[in-house]
């Protein structure tokens, strides 16, 4: 998949064409796993672009977004395959119904196969490869992971009744991982890796200027500085862009042009997921510059 980019800096542009922007170890890592034809595993913190990225690379390949949401219980027929068993039943009927008899080679068909994401994946006919994103990966049993190990390594699925099948243009694999547990060290040596930090103050503010262009700079300048002190604080959840975008979109519906005390504790609820946080941000608006005295000018 080496033709995809010609280079790291040729990633990081086109992504930057299409609004997302990343820094040079994120376009390096996505280059090096189109060059390898090697899964990424990517982890960080909640809320700092991860689904994001694989969102934004399939619209710079131009090619079929493929996601499968990652969940505790979830089962190989949803995330491989499954039997249409109500057409199968059907079918068998109706051919009852005639006079005829079924085997199991006559329903065990691709016909009667409904594809999963990891099949779907597999199966397409390119001619670009898609983008296949298994988000959250940390929230799957370790027996999830375990099926995965086939896929990853040989990009083929197997559906005993029909066969093997491999990827004709093997997908862009992103995982995705909040570290909510630790994944087993075979996956990890099946994929390349990469750790998506929070984005410096200019980049979040480039990034806060493209995603809420209705903003004005003195605005920017104070969520980006604000955000950045929240996050030294002991909270259950750091914000990331995520709900700096959500902040920032808030604040310039409101027409705020410029941040205070009341604009803060007022929208308060677009950067504190939790009771918890919500206390531990407002008892230390003093120190993070927003006195009770602060009136609107």
């Amino acid at each position: 998949m080496s033709e995809l980019f010609t280079d790291a800096d040729e990633v990081r542009q086109r992504l930057d064409a299409v609004g997302h922007l990343v820094d040079e170890g994120t376009a390096t890592a996505l280059f090096l796993a189109t060059v390898l034809d090697r899964p990424l595993l990517v982890e960080g913190e909640p809320g700092v672009g991860k689904t994001s990225l694989a969102k934004a690379l399939a619209e710079v390949l131009d090619t079929p977004l493929i996601r499968l949401q990652c969940y505790e219980g979830l089962t190989p027929g949803e995330a491989l395959y499954e039997w249409n068993y109500q057409r199968q039943l059907l079918a068998i009927r109706l051919t009852e119904a005639r006079g005829g008899r079924l085997d199991d080679a006559d329903v065990f068909t691709e016909e009667f196969l409904h594809d999963r994401p990891l099949l779907r994946a597999v199966r397409h006919p390119g001619p670009l490869p898609p983008v296949l994103l298994i988000d959250e990966i940390d929230r799957a049993d370790d027996e999830f992971e375990a099926l995965l190990f086939e896929f990853l390594g040989e990009r083929s699925i197997t559906v005993p009744e029909l066969g093997t099948f491999a990827a004709v243009r093997p997908p862009v694999v992103l995982l995705t991982s909040n570290r909510s547990r630790e994944l087993h060290d075979a996956l990890r040596r099946r994929c390349l890796y990469h750790w998506i930090d929070f984005p410096s103050p200019e980049r979040a503010a480039r990034i806060l200027r493209r995603s809420v262009p209705a903003a004005n700079e003195p605005l920017i300048a104070s969520v980006t500085h604000f955000i950045g002190r929240v996050r030294q604080l002991d909270l259950d959840k750091a914000p990331g862009m995520a709900e700096a975008i959500d902040w920032v979109s808030a604040l310039a519906a409101l027409r705020v042009a410029r941040l205070t005390r009341t604009d803060v504790v007022s929208t308060l609820s677009t950067v504190a997921k939790s009771p918890d946080d919500r206390i531990a941000i407002t008892e230390a608006l003093e120190e993070l510059g927003y006195p009770e005295q602060a009136r609107r000018p």
